[in-house]
């Protein structure tokens, strides 16, 4: 049996009549740049996640660099990331001018330890980067506590984890803003790159928006020196599509977690611990072994595809070498990133494929 690490089939065929119905009616209105598409979306979508606002955007990276400048983050501040998280996260920083401050993660979770962060905080630290990563919300409680503090924005990279809870409230709506990707494989992805910018923040919204329309709210008239950044009608109205089904792509995908979670018993593997006060999306399963490299080899001869997020740290990665760190600087991740295997798991995967993965990781040894 072959089952590929990810794919999209059953999820498109679905949608695919109402799909194309869609692009026709898009088509025929001859308007493909901040349309009545995105209009909709970006108020659909605020809605989902009980929010007052919505910008739709270019990518994830980009909502988070909007934010950012946004928020009048740049030359000289500091902000707090985790050292798990996909290179974007501290890119965003990068680009603002800023400098990623890295905090390790909880070995349990992978997500950003608050015990960790005070430590972290400077004069010159300004706002702090939560990831929910893997679809698990970070604690975001402890965090939002440490930020009023020191008077700090708490920032959510949601990319991972739309539809996610934390202790019954939505990702989205538990910080200062919010990013989100809607890169094909998220849990509510588009056909290419996406994203959007979520916030209560009626100021900060005002400035994103023209910010990623050249710096202009209206033509030819530049306030800022922004950039072309926008989230495209046929991208919105896919995503709008989705957006009706993302309950019940998201409870398939708890349910394969769950048989997971139930079925994998072997003492060389390490299952994701899920903690009760939230609702993971479980946008990627993945499990530890220090024995990746043999388990990832056996279950592709089984044809099982696997993936690696993330195995090379971003304070390990070239981009970053003039920050001038070291193997052990950050341990916790680097135990992290030489032992995560990502299992495939997307809607629509049949009961046979589930316990076949399963069967085949309980039989290596």
């Amino acid at each position: 049996m072959n089952i590929p690490f990810v794919s999209f089939e059953p999820m498109h065929k679905e949608i695919e009549n109402d799909f194309m119905e869609k692009v026709r009616e898009v088509y025929k209105k001859n308007w493909f740049i901040k349309g009545e598409e995105l209009e909709k979306f970006e108020r659909e979508f605020a809605k989902y996640c009980n929010a007052d606002y919505c910008i739709g955007c270019g990518n994830g990276l980009d909502a988070l660099y909007l934010i950012l400048k946004g928020y009048g983050i740049g030359k000289g501040d500091e902000v707090l990331v985790p050292s798990n998280t996909f290179i974007a996260t501290a890119l965003a920083v990068t680009y603002a001018g800023a400098i990623p401050i890295f905090v390790e993660p909880d070995i349990e979770t992978y997500n950003i330890n608050p015990g960790l962060m005070e430590q972290a905080i400077s004069n010159n630290t300004k706002a702090i980067i939560a990831v929910h990563l893997y679809g698990q919300p970070a604690e975001m409680e402890q965090i939002n506590r440490i930020a009023k503090k020191y008077n700090l924005k708490v920032i959510e990279d949601a990319a991972q984890a739309h539809g996610a809870l934390y202790k019954g409230k939505k990702v989205g709506s538990l910080g200062d803003a919010a990013a989100f990707s809607f890169y094909p494989g998220k849990n509510l992805g588009a056909l290419g790159d996406g994203g959007a910018i979520v916030t209560n923040d009626k100021e900060l919204t005002h400035k994103v928006r023209a910010l990623g329309n050249y710096g202009s709210h209206e033509k030819y008239h530049h306030i800022y020196k922004g950039t072309n950044s926008r989230l495209d009608e046929i991208q919105a109205a896919f995503l709008r599509i989705k957006l009706t089904k993302l309950e019940r792509y998201n409870s398939s995908r708890k349910m394969i977690a769950n048989k997971f979670i139930e079925g994998i018993n072997n003492s060389k593997i390490m299952l994701p611990v899920k903690k009760d006060n939230l609702e993971h999306v479980w946008h990627l399963f993945v499990i530890r072994s220090p024995y990746r490299k043999e388990l990832q080899q056996y279950l592709d001869s089984y044809g099982i595809g696997t993936s690696i997020h993330y195995p090379i740290p971003i304070h390990l990665q070239k981009a970053y070498k003039d920050f001038g760190f070291n193997e052990g600087d950050y341990p916790i991740v680097e135990k992290i990133s030489n032992e995560i295997l990502s299992l495939p798991l997307w809607y629509g995967m049949k009961e046979r494929e589930i316990n076949y993965v399963v069967d085949i990781i309980n039989s290596f040894k």
